[in-house]
C-alpha cells in the first residue's frame, strides 16, 4: 500500500513537473522593444512596451535597446480578400 501511495505521489509530481515544462513562453514575445547585448541571445529580452522602459531596465547593464524582430516584421490589419 505504501509504494503505490508513493508511486501515485511520483507521477503526480512528474505531471506537475511536465505541464510547468511545457508552458509556453510567447509572452515575453509580444512586445516591440528588447534588451540586447552579449548573454542574451538574438533578439534579446523582449519584454518591454516603450523605448523608455527599456532604457531605464539596461541603463548600467551594458546593453542596448532594440525592436523586436517578431514584432516588426508581424503582418497586422492585412486585407483579406472575400471569397
Amino acid at each position: 500500500m505504501r509504494k503505490m501511495m508513493l508511486a501515485m505521489l511520483a507521477l503526480t509530481a512528474m505531471g506537475a513537473g511536465v505541464s510547468t515544462l511545457s508552458a509556453p513562453a510567447a509572452a515575453a514575445y509580444d512586445y516591440p522593444w528588447c534588451a540586447q547585448g552579449q548573454g542574451y541571445g538574438y533578439p534579446g529580452e523582449c519584454s518591454y512596451r516603450t523605448l523608455q522602459q527599456c532604457q531605464a531596465s539596461v541603463s548600467g547593464r551594458l546593453l542596448t535597446c532594440g525592436i523586436n524582430p517578431r514584432f516588426a516584421y508581424e503582418r497586422r490589419g492585412a486585407y483579406v480578400a472575400p471569397y
